[in-house]
């Protein structure tokens, strides 16, 4: 499922190679989808940095009813299938993000604002 960068909602979803509108196991609307704690999970996310300083990492996050966002495990090397998924590619971000000067050394915080309100336009 791709994921709108600035509000963690369902961008389009892509299962077998083919593009999807509906869950299906629930036949729910994909376009109704918002992932909640949406910002908590970006956070979470970029905070993977200063544990493994790898510039590009995929992470696997969990939703607990209880706890909320939990992160599962890291990926050095992940699956790239989710530029299909979010009908863009991953090479302008990246040129993006490779072109700002001591963007590496901001907070998490301050790195998920500005993907938020910056790269989700890219």
């Amino acid at each position: 499922m791709g994921l709108a960068l600035d509000s963690g909602r369902c961008a389009s979803a892509v299962q077998g190679g083919r593009t999807v509108t509906v869950h299906p196991d629930t036949g729910r609307s994909l376009d109704t989808v918002a992932i909640p704690n949406w910002e908590d999970i970006l956070n979470l996310a970029a905070q993977c940095y200063e544990m493994t300083e790898l510039g590009y990492l995929g992470t696997d996050i969990v939703l607990d009813r209880d706890r909320g966002p939990m992160l599962l495990e890291l990926n050095a090397r992940p699956g790239l299938s989710i530029q299909v998924a979010n009908n863009r590619g991953l090479v302008p971000r990246l040129r993006h993000v490779e072109g700002l000067r001591g963007g590496r050394r901001r907070d998490p915080a301050a790195r998920v604002a500005y993907a938020m309100e910056t790269l989700s336009r890219i």
